[in-house]
């Protein structure tokens, strides 16, 4: 089993099971708790989520975060962190293979909150691209999920 922020992910929890133990995505368990998404997240799903880590989050503008961990922005935070999940289970040999069948290189998909993305391949590398052309690179793919499974990808990945 992979190591995610210094925890084995087990294929047998779900993805906030396992997300709960990771030391590097505390932002987003955070972020997860105050949108109302566990119970969600915790479904039989299967989704594919692209989990970026805290130093995603932190290289966001000053308070960003804290702004948006705020209940009055309770809407926004919910459609950012839907916007890392899609429906299905994506492996990354899938999006390799979809990306490299395209004829532009880019596999899109729509996400839970109904935003794009694109994953594309460069070297040995999977990029997931959000709506502004912002890439987040998978650093650890295919940490597999009793619902689905987990890519940890090194940018947060913005709707328009």
């Amino acid at each position: 089993n992979p190591m995610v922020g210094g925890a084995p992910m087990l294929p047998t929890q779900n993805i906030v099971e396992n997300a709960v133990n990771s030391a590097d995505h505390t932002t987003l368990v955070a972020a997860v708790q105050a949108a109302g998404l566990v119970d969600a997240l915790m479904g039989p799903g299967p989704f594919t989520v692209f989990a970026p880590v805290n130093d995603a989050f932190a290289a966001l503008p000053a308070g960003t975060v804290e702004t948006l961990l705020k209940p009055e922005n309770k809407d926004t935070l919910t459609k950012i962190l839907t916007a890392h999940v899609v429906a299905g289970k994506f492996s990354g040999a899938d999006l390799m293979r979809n990306a490299k069948a395209s004829s532009d290189g880019f596999f899109h998909f729509n996400t839970l909150s109904g935003d794009a993305l694109s994953a594309t391949v460069r070297g040995k590398n999977v990029y997931i691209f959000d709506e502004s052309g912002n890439a987040g690179k998978v650093t650890i793919a295919d940490v597999n999920q009793s619902n689905g499974v987990i890519h940890v990808v090194n940018k947060v990945l913005l709707p328009k």
